[in-house]
């Protein structure tokens, strides 16, 4: 193990250090991350850019004591190694191992967990308020919002509250000018301007040169600089956006010079009132693969060989994301009215090729959930064909616009929800597992859930061509089968896949799980037990067919990768149990509901995970012959 990497086993173990070993601990850090990322897939680029920063942090405040929170928790390796994590890196995202986030079970150190954006300085208003209620002053708050989580205006209404109650507290706004893309967002554009102007960077690195070889005094002429730079930033820049907020404004720093980012912070903890110290940082620094990548420096990556960094491969396992990706393209070509939007995240939801073909059509809201759905209802109402595309996770963040902007005004705006299901290894804020839910109870919303790569390609067609309100199309992570013509249906109907006259189970497979469906069914046709099989494409509504043959069954089966408690199945069995009893059957046929349990799924191999809850062919399987004995 590298030099002084192997003697930090908790931040205490960094104030024994001298800023050269300091710099050189910073770059054993970053070859840290690079192998054990390499090795297990993970949040490359955000923690490299953290490393100095997350140093000098522990340096100044002590934590657990003092709270340090992290706003979009993937930025937090850094904090986890320097936390006596470091040997677990092994594990990271496996199951059973190291989260890829901060974990309240791993560490008296991790005080939130916080994978979602922007929510750290409310979590910092939070607890500046409980301290303060009980008289407590010798404990300090910091929260590091960065990765553009900025853009959310989540963050702006905490820091409208800090300023108005004056409490204390420390936001460090570690600015990398990204999100998983390039930042949406004019916080720092004044910053970006000066910092990048090649005039004011060759000034300023001559003129630090000359101060700082002046023999004794020429550290301090240096400080006296960085003062003077300062304050022509400040004529510059518009700092007053925070002093405004009633938050005091610091910055900016360099995010890689430990010496000046403890002497910000220290003034900040001192301090008594919120203050904002403005850091800037370089996503994916001291890694060239990370620094190259344009698109999002490496944020997130599969494994991969160190040596080269991940390398893309043409072709690979078709998925969901680029079926989506192609339909788009081709209904847009069609259809001049469609735009697409993305809350920060173009390429992980497929919205580049779109973005390049129609550059005009394209937009990008950062990381701001809620005022995408909600302007997606205002385009709508405008005349335009709005398509949001968004992970599973984050569009719950704008449940309150998908039902009162977009469903109450019955607006034609298309859902298109990635990472739908269980997704893996970033665990329980991200697996998608709630959507279905609450989608389903929502009026006037179609809801698709689609088994191929083709379905979702026809479904996109049949919501734009024929879609009068609100719909959603929801698909997972994994990858996307392929299927014949004859196995795509069409419109808003259900796709018998196996039929038996003779049949005593039904059972329906929504989306991905169809697949197992099907298997479970052939299992059990050779032990004599004859099982129809229903694809349903639209889960909300049903297809009236469909319910009408299933309740002539003796046991009806649904089985989806979303919460079963309230899921689409039980929708659907409530309705073959209803039209049992209309059609004057004996009894109404014995149904199960299979899907997630109500509970906080960890990280871990997605089809390990479903087949742990049930939710696989054995599952099926074995719901069905208890049902029968």
């Amino acid at each position: 193990m590298p030099e002084y990497l192997s003697s930090i086993n908790s931040p205490r173990d960094l104030r024994r250090l001298g800023y050269p070993e300091l710099d050189a601990l910073a770059e054993e850090i970053r070859h840290f991350i690079v192998q054990s990322v390499a090795a297990n897939g993970g949040h490359l680029g955000s923690n490299l850019g953290a490393v100095e920063l997350t140093i000098a942090l522990h340096r100044v405040f002590h934590s657990p004591d003092d709270l340090i929170l992290f706003d979009t928790g993937h930025q937090a390796y850094v904090h986890k190694i320097l936390t006596g994590r470091r040997d677990g890196f092994a594990t990271l995202r496996q199951p059973g191992g190291l989260s890829g986030y901060p974990s309240r079970a791993e560490s008296e150190h991790d005080w939130i967990e916080n994978s979602h954006a922007s929510t750290g300085p409310s979590y910092a208003f939070g607890f500046a308020t409980a301290f303060d209620q009980q008289h407590i002053v010798d404990r300090r708050v910091v929260t590091i919002i960065g990765d553009g989580a900025m853009t959310g205006g989540l963050a702006y209404e905490a820091l409208n509250n800090l300023g108005h109650s004056g409490r204390r507290a420390t936001i460090v706004f570690n600015d990398n000018g990204r999100s998983y893309a390039p930042t949406v967002s004019r916080i720092s554009e004044g910053v970006a301007k000066l910092r990048l102007h090649p005039s004011y960077l060759r000034q300023r690195a001559k003129v630090s040169r000359m101060v700082r070889d002046v023999p004794v005094v020429g550290d301090h002429l240096v400080w006296g600089l960085e003062g003077a730079l300062s304050g022509l930033r400040e004529m510059i820049e518009p700092t007053e956006f925070f002093e405004t907020l009633g938050v005091r404004y610091s910055g900016p720093f360099d995010g890689h010079d430990i010496a000046a980012l403890e002497r910000a912070l220290r003034n900040a903890a001192d301090y008594d009132g919120p203050v904002v110290v403005h850091v800037l940082t370089q996503k994916g620094r001291g890694y060239p693969p990370a620094e190259d990548d344009e698109e999002k420096c490496l944020h997130d990556a599969p494994r991969f060989n160190p040596e080269i960094g991940p390398q893309h491969v043409p072709g690979g396992p078709p998925s969901y994301t680029g079926a989506f990706t192609e339909a788009l393209i081709k209904e847009a070509e069609a259809h001049p009215e469609i735009v697409a939007i993305t809350a920060a995240m173009p390429g992980s939801t497929g919205l580049l090729g779109f973005a390049d073909r129609f550059a005009d059509r394209f937009i990008d809201v950062g990381i701001a959930e809620q005022h995408a759905v909600a302007s997606a209802a205002g385009m709508a109402m405008g005349g335009l064909l709005p398509v949001v595309a968004i992970y599973s996770t984050f569009l719950t963040r704008a449940l309150d616009q998908a039902i009162y902007d977009v469903a109450l005004h019955d607006q034609k705006v298309i859902f298109a929800i990635d990472r739908a299901g269980i997704t893996g290894p970033d665990g329980a804020s991200h697996h998608g597992m709630f959507d279905l839910v609450w989608l389903s109870k929502i009026p006037n919303m179609t809801v698709f859930v689609p088994s191929s790569y083709q379905e979702l390609q026809q479904m996109l067609h049949d919501a734009v061509e024929h879609a009068e309100g609100p719909v959603a199309i929801r698909y997972p992570r994994t990858a996307a089968i392929s299927v014949e013509e004859f196995e795509v249906g069409s419109g808003f109907e259900a796709r018998l896949v196996r039929s038996d006259e003779q049949a005593r189970v039904c059972v329906i497979g929504v989306g991905k799980l169809l697949a197992e469906a099907i298997t479970a069914a052939d299992r059990l046709a050779e032990s004599g037990v004859g099982v129809t099989v229903w694809d349903p494409r639209v889960v909300q509504p049903p297809d009236p067919a469909m319910i009408a043959d299933a309740a002539r069954h003796e046991v009806v089966v649904t089985i989806e990768d979303g919460l079963g408690e309230g899921g689409v199945g039980s929708i659907m069995t409530a309705l073959v149990s209803a039209a049992a009893a209309d059609s004057g059957a004996d009894r109404p046929p014995w149904t199960l509901n299979l899907g997630l349990p109500r509970a906080f799924v960890t990280h871990g191999d997605p089809e390990s995970l479903l087949g742990e809850a049930g939710l696989d062919a054995d599952g099926i399987v074995d719901a069905v012959r208890a049902r029968l004995r």
